[in-house]
């Protein structure tokens, strides 16, 4: 998924409304299946889901994505503190435990790198949100495909972004009912590659 820094830091406005927004809509999916807002006491959990994500990466052919330590500490710190670390959640556990099945942030607002497309076009220029940092647990198949379904449930215009190496990634947005418009340049993504194929899904 996205590496997303820049929105981030620059569009404090866009962070307090989707914190609202998330609020709001975090209902149930499929059986015990709902979307809860991360916490910190979920950040050690978080870090192995992504720490099993990079290894995956790497096994299936796309090592630079997120190479040995993206996305950093501070960043998902920062995403459970403006309320857009969302995590996907079930009760499947021992004794009906819930069980963290994925983690992703929703970031609203305008996201720069977003503002220039090469090999395409977005499908409009309405308000949108950027979905940034999917990634799932394992322990449930299909947990990335009901992420991206949440999301365009919830929030109607979905954009997103992910590596030319990332197949995976890319079959679950097109299987999710996401377009795919072209490319964009990423900078100060050092050894981890700066082209991105971004996607869009807007339900009106």
């Amino acid at each position: 998924m996205a590496d997303g820094k820049t929105m981030e830091d620059k569009n404090e406005t866009g962070k307090a409304t989707g914190m609202a927004k998330t609020a709001g809509t975090a209902g149930v999916l499929t059986g015990s299946m709902r979307v809860r807002r991360a916490s910190e006491a979920d950040f050690e959990a978080i870090m192995r889901i992504f720490e099993r994500a990079r290894e995956l990466m790497r096994n299936t052919g796309n090592p630079n994505q997120w190479g040995k330590s993206w996305p950093p500490a501070e960043l998902i710190h920062e995403d459970i503190r403006l309320g857009r670390g969302m995590l996907l959640v079930d009760t499947e556990g021992e004794g009906g435990a819930e069980r963290l099945l994925a983690y992703f942030a929703m970031c609203l607002g305008a996201e720069p790198t977003y503002a220039h497309l090469t090999e395409g076009a977005w499908l409009d220029d309405d308000e949108y949100v950027t979905m940034h940092r999917l990634a799932s647990s394992g322990l449930k198949g299909h947990s990335g495909g009901a992420c991206m379904q949440w999301a365009a449930q919830t929030y109607k215009n979905v954009r997103c972004d992910t590596h030319p190496d990332n197949l995976a990634m890319q079959h679950v947005f097109e299987k999710s009912g996401y377009r795919r418009c072209g490319i964009i340049t990423v900078s100060d993504m050092g050894d981890r590659g700066n082209t991105r194929i971004v996607y869009q899904r807007h339900d009106r």
